[in-house]
């Protein structure tokens, strides 16, 4: 009885061990994000089989792109469509981080092929006022922790060669494919129940060289894009991450992602937010 139980223990032991090793090693890194500098299609990061793994290996890969890209300045929300999430295999939306020079001005230009698997998308962003975000629990009380909501086009790459695995685990190593993103005019953001409905209520429209590809209601992120806001905050937290002020968040996709087009100007309008604002960015 002893030595099956000793036997046992040995086994739970070298499992644990095997589950700590499947972190990629530091050179399985380093090959991914050579490839991601490179723009190259990439196998990823084999090693990794679970969504622990890949939180793990999403931190090391972060870790080695901010030496070129600049520290977090925020986090985005990924798979929060369900259709999408079954697609990936999992429960729930995933997050990643944002570095300070992924971000762009609006009207930057950048070629067509920024990246391996280079699209484009509608996104919101908002700034963070203070960590009561993570304590929210209702629309307002999210509103009141957050100082503005910015249009955002985000410029993601999915980076993955094709025949490789696309699997919730793949993507959350590769930190949900952020790349680049475009920010527009920053607008306060306002608690009154006009503003707050309007985040949901407002039509997101994708316009390429001025000709409409799809439109959307804002309500299309987790029915309300401040749920997002809300969602993140928590993960964020659960994982060891307090927000601070002007932390940004990049909320999810409203719309079907589209492929750059060399010589195109793709645009995203907000129709029913302060002004009818928009971002675009053009693609040589």
């Amino acid at each position: 009885m002893i030595r099956s139980l000793a036997f046992a223990a040995m086994a739970l032991a070298v499992c644990a061990q095997g589950a700590r090793a499947a972190c990629p090693s530091a050179e399985e890194v380093r090959a991914y994000v050579l490839q991601f500098v490179q723009r190259t299609p990439s196998t990823g990061l084999p090693s990794v089989q679970s969504m622990q793994d890949a939180w793990c290996a999403q931190k090391k890969v972060t870790q080695q792109l901010s030496a070129q890209l600049g520290p977090v300045v925020g986090y985005k929300a990924a798979l929060t469509n369900p259709a999408m999430q079954e697609r990936f295999g999992v429960k729930q939306p995933v997050h990643g981080r944002l570095l300070r020079h992924m971000l762009l001005p609006d009207g930057a230009e950048l070629p067509a092929s920024f990246g391996a698997r280079p699209l484009w998308e509608a996104d919101l962003l908002v700034v963070i006022r203070d960590a009561g975000l993570h304590r929210a629990k209702t629309l307002r009380e999210a509103a009141e922790s957050i100082s503005h909501v910015v249009p955002f086009m985000e410029l993601p790459d999915t980076m993955l060669a094709e025949g490789v695995a696309f699997t919730g685990p793949a993507l959350v190593a590769i930190n949900t494919g952020a790349r680049y993103g475009v920010m527009g005019r920053r607008i306060p953001m306002q608690t009154d129940d006009a503003f707050i409905d309007s985040l949901a209520s407002m039509t997101v429209v994708l316009s390429e060289d001025g000709k409409e590809l799809a439109r959307g209601p804002g309500s299309a992120i987790m029915g309300h894009p401040l749920n997002s806001a809300i969602w993140l905050a928590r993960e964020l937290e659960r994982n060891g991450v307090r927000l601070k002020p002007g932390d940004m968040l990049s909320l999810g996709s409203f719309l079907p992602l589209q492929p750059p087009r060399a010589g195109a100007s793709s645009s995203v309008q907000y129709i029913g937010l302060p002004g009818d604002p928009g971002v675009s960015v053009r693609f040589r």
